[in-house]
């Protein structure tokens, strides 16, 4: 596993950049935000002619460039970092990653090149109208109409569903899950489109009657693709998070050296000074992560399912702790509309709970893991008797091999944890390696001091996800 980028992917970081600062400064964020198709069509095209980044990861026999996710999560970290209005992610990240993974030779020679060369603007319509992340629950169904195969349902917080010419879209049929292309004309579909916080990501909520479809692959047989789909778009997610923070953590340091107050700059202030430290901290255990989950992504390994939650979930939460922080590190210019620091803010929460929140995606970590969350303790950890039977519950879990597990469930919840229940945490991890055969360490948990003895849920998120951070990696 190496974590440093080689010369060329610099050079692509780079490249990205400038084009970036040239063509996505504020101002244009700002004008296409008001618009309803949310990008430039000409900065598209120059994307996908000039960078060639829309057919980065896409294979040379489809009129890609050939490229892995590693290269391509370098261009969504300077995206992010940009907030960059274009339907990159769901044409990239999602849509053509779910064409090579569940497609046949002839649907990746008849869609592939059109997502390459930029004339097709596609999506992957994931969430059913409660948006729900659990593709096998998908209430769309798709029927074959005498050859012709006719898919009905609701797909809700659709990215660039309205913009998009070409729509996956996951149905069930007899045989099980499979997946469906739509073109944007087809009779029987309607578009609407959603207000969301976040302007710089267009959602649209898609209707289906009855609407003429494609199958794309074998019938049934999709579940499989589309989950590996959203592990390798959710670590896409995180390096876009990562950019994001990245941004955010410069602009609060460039403003606290600048900001006078009281005759010195207010970065000389101790909790100036404690807010950037805190900053820094998620920002480069966000990076340890979402790098992880890039490497992951490119060797195509069972590490993906844990690195991509694991990346998802921790990046998430450092996004939008950084996001907050620049704000209030601005003061009061930092609440203004004119201000761009709101943007990255919304941004951060939009992407916090797109392919599943941090929760979500630490329920799937602990299932990855083999944790039952029925055998787990759920009760406020308030005293030695709950821990005490919280150790008993995980005794009987099963370890996986070669990796580490410091994962409570139910930890999130223990809101008032005295100091004498906090104290057990390490008896915990001796019992659980000695006893069940997991590899435990234990780590300093915010809160845990003389003086203070009670601890906040996002403390807890936090804390809990930079030790698993840091054992995953090693």
């Amino acid at each position: 596993m190496n974590f440093g980028f080689s010369e060329e992917q610099e050079e692509l970081r780079k490249m990205v950049r400038r084009f970036l600062e040239e063509k996505s400064p504020e101002t244009e964020v700002r004008r296409l935000m008001a618009t309803a198709e949310g990008y430039d069509p000409a900065v598209w095209a120059q994307m996908a002619n000039e960078l060639a980044l829309q057919g980065l990861g896409i294979p040379e026999a489809y009129g890609g460039q050939g490229y892995g996710p590693v290269e391509l999560y370098v261009v969504f970290e300077e995206m992010g970092a940009a907030l960059l209005c274009s339907p990159y992610f769901s044409s990239v990240a999602l849509a053509a990653n779910a064409l090579m993974l569940v497609g046949s030779e002839d649907d990746k020679k008849t869609y592939l090149p059109g997502i390459a060369s930029g004339e097709t603007i596609a999506t992957l319509a994931l969430t059913d109208d409660d948006g729900a992340w659990d593709l096998a629950s998908t209430s769309t169904s798709a029927v074959d109409d005498a050859g012709q195969w006719r898919v009905s349902g609701v797909r809700n917080y659709v990215t660039d569903g309205s913009l998009a010419s070409l729509v996956l879209v996951p149905a069930k049929t007899k045989r099980g899950l499979s997946l469906f292309a739509i073109t944007s004309d087809a009779p029987g579909l309607s578009k609407e489109a959603l207000p969301t916080m976040d302007q710089t990501r267009k959602q649209s909520r898609l209707v289906l009657e009855n609407v003429p479809a494609q199958l794309v692959g074998v019938d049934g047989a999709a579940l499989e693709g589309l989950v590996t789909t959203t592990q390798i778009a959710a670590a896409a997610l995180a390096a876009e998070q990562v950019g994001g923070a990245q941004r955010v953590l410069s602009n609060a340091v460039e403003y606290a050296k600048t900001r006078i107050q009281f005759g010195r700059p207010i970065g000389s202030f101790q909790a100036i000074k404690h807010k950037c430290a805190d900053m820094l901290l998620d920002v480069e255990s966000a990076k340890s992560a979402a790098y992880y989950a890039a490497w992951a992504a490119q060797e195509q390994n069972e590490e993906l399912a844990i690195a991509s939650s694991l990346a998802k979930s921790f990046c998430s939460e450092a996004y939008f702790h950084c996001a907050a922080e620049n704000i209030q590190i601005h003061g009061g210019i930092g609440f203004t509309w004119e201000h761009h620091a709101h943007l990255y803010f919304k941004r951060a929460k939009s992407s916090e709970l797109f392919l599943g929140d941090p929760a979500y995606r630490r329920e799937l970590l602990a299932q990855r893991l083999g944790i039952e969350g029925d055998g787990l303790a759920h009760e406020q950890l308030d005293s030695e008797s709950s821990l005490l039977d919280l150790r008993i519950a995980t005794s009987n879990t099963r370890p996986v091999a070669g990796h580490v597990l410091i994962l409570v469930h139910g930890l999130p919840r223990a809101m008032g944890m005295g100091r004498q229940a906090a104290g057990l945490l390490p008896e915990l991890a001796t019992h659980l390696s000695t006893e069940s055969g997991w590899m435990v360490a234990t780590g300093t948990l915010s809160g845990v001091g003389a003086s203070q003895g009670t601890f906040s849920a996002s403390q807890w998120r936090r804390d809990l996800s930079r030790i698993v951070t840091r054992m995953s990696q090693g």
